[in-house]
Order: C-alpha cells, then sequence, then structure tokens
C-alpha cells in the first residue's frame, strides 16, 4: 500500500478531493439511490459540471469507486478525459473493465495531521486500521451504519448521493473538526457532535 502526503505551502498548492460512486450512464441508479435526475444525460451532465466548476486542473481527486454502470455505458476512460485535476481511482466492484485508468485496491492519504484509508467498500478495511476511513460503495442505502460521518465507526462516506453530487475537498472535511462529530448524514445536514 502506497502512503501519499501533502504539505502546506510548499510550491503551488494543489487541492485535494473525494468523491465515490458517479455511476455514469447507469439509467437504475436514478431510481435505486433517488437521484433528482430524469436522466442519464440529466446526470451524467450535472457531475461533470459540478466536477469541473470546482476542481482546477492541478488538483488531486480521488475516485472512490465505481465510475460507470449499466448497458452500453462509456468507458471510465471517457469520463476521465472529460474531468479536471489528477485522477487517482480507487477500484470499485463495477470498475472490473476499466481499461486505460490505473485502479487502485487502496491507498493511505496523510493529511492535516490525519492518516485516512481510501478505498470503495469499507467493510473490506483492513483489521489493524483503527484510523478513519473514506469510502464509497454505500450510497443512501444504509444510512443508519454509514451516513456521510459517522464517528462511532470512523468512517467518511464520498458516495456522490450524500454530497451533493460534487467532489469535497479534504480541507473542507477537516473543517467540520471529524472528530467531533458523532454523525452527520449529509454535506448538508448539521452535524450531532459528541
Amino acid at each position: 500500500m502506497r502512503f501519499i502526503s501533502y504539505a502546506k505551502g510548499i510550491g503551488i498548492r494543489k487541492s485535494v478531493y473525494l468523491i465515490g460512486d458517479t455511476h455514469f450512464d447507469h439509467a437504475n441508479i436514478i431510481r435505486y439511490c433517488n437521484r433528482p435526475f430524469q436522466s442519464t444525460q440529466e446526470m451524467n451532465e450535472t457531475l461533470v459540471a459540478n466536477w469541473n466548476n470546482l476542481v482546477a486542473l492541478r488538483d488531486i481527486v480521488y475516485s472512490l469507486g465505481d465510475w460507470t454502470f449499466g448497458r452500453g455505458h462509456k468507458p471510465a476512460k471517457y469520463w476521465v478525459r472529460k474531468l479536471n485535476g489528477r485522477i487517482i481511482s480507487i477500484k470499485g466492484i463495477h470498475d472490473t473493465r476499466a481499461r486505460g485508468i490505473k485502479l487502485h485496491n487502496s491507498r493511505i492519504l496523510n493529511y492535516g495531521g490525519y492518516k485516512f484509508l481510501l478505498l470503495h467498500n469499507p467493510n473490506e478495511k483492513r483489521m489493524d486500521w483503527h484510523g478513519w476511513v473514506i469510502h464509497g460503495h454505500k450510497h443512501n442505502n444504509n444510512m443508519s451504519k454509514y451516513p456521510f460521518i459517522n464517528g462511532e465507526r470512523k468512517t467518511i462516506n464520498v458516495s456522490v448521493e450524500l454530497i451533493n453530487y460534487t467532489p469535497i475537498s479534504i480541507d473542507s472535511l477537516l473543517s467540520l473538526n471529524i472528530d467531533s462529530i458523532r454523525r452527520m448524514e449529509t454535506i448538508n445536514s448539521k452535524p450531532e457532535r459528541w
């Protein structure tokens, strides 16, 4: 497993973003996760616009799995080319045919005094890991265990449904004072503090 560290104040500042479960071209995900779109075209266009309106070319984005899915979907490489930033992809369960992009099983991100384990499915975390886990996979389908932030489990769910279909910066996460949060349903909700 590769460790990545970012130091503030060295050279040109790059922002670091996280997002999971874009599911480009996946018609059924709209119904399955109650996404607020009338069509896959609207969903795809919104996801691309939200991403590119926020992320600069030099920024780093961790995509935590499941780029695309569904009958007739375009390959992940097609979507990566449309999106800003240097993208580091974590392999999701639907990324089995993601030719042309490098997929990692997990990564450890050192940032702001924290070590975060980045992976797609939080159930696959290492038994010896006791820090924060940033993941996708759960969407908005198991909110009792996997809301946006679960302080008891030390999980942060960056599935698009919980983060306004927009990448979230690691600095924004840290500004929430995550160690003081017991539970936070979505990026828009008020955190329940310890």
